[in-house]
């Protein structure tokens, strides 16, 4: 399953919930009539969307069966997930957050970096969060330093300008 958002909080008394985008496509996963999934105590459940509206750059999302501020409140910090297989074609060069995670990082002479355990920041000012032996690392995800990024073997090569890798030293 794939994040696609974030409950932040309940807004009003009517059970809507604000929601922080992890996605990019926030009108199609976000809209009414849209199945959205959550995990509570290892249950999945499939909750749907009933209302939206965009306030400040986030969703304001009513759920089917959420009808008030207390059962809203419930809801904070749950994650909101579709399938992988709902996920859009991404344009060659594009990746997906969650297909990042994971890779290992090393230089262009084979040395490891390390391991992506995530990717902040948002769309044009991403950023790898490399966990190395040093401690974390910080490596924009820009062309000119993550030369070669393949999916399918887990692996991403880097050419890191002078001092990058020794931030953490």
């Amino acid at each position: 399953m794939a994040l696609v958002g974030r409950v932040a909080r309940a807004h009003g008394n009517r059970g809507q919930i604000i929601v922080n985008l992890e996605t990019d496509f926030p009108e199609t996963r976000f809209r009414p009539g849209a199945e959205l999934f959550t995990m509570r105590a290892g249950a999945i459940t499939a909750v749907a969307v009933t209302t939206v509206r965009f306030q400040n750059g986030r969703p304001v999302v009513g759920l089917a069966g959420i009808d008030t501020i207390e059962s809203a409140e419930a809801l904070a910090g749950l994650e909101l997930r579709i399938p992988a297989e709902q996920l859009a074609a991404l344009p060659s060069g594009a990746f997906y957050a969650h297909d990042l995670v994971g890779c290992r990082v090393e230089t262009a002479a084979g040395l490891l970096v390390g391991v992506v355990d995530a990717v902040e920041g948002t769309v044009g000012a991403n950023r790898l969060v490399v966990r190395a032996p040093a401690g974390e690392i910080l490596i924009p995800l820009a062309a000119t330093i993550c030369t070669t990024i393949d999916v399918n073997a887990k692996r991403i090569v880097i050419d890191p300008p002078e001092g990058l890798l020794d931030l953490n030293a």
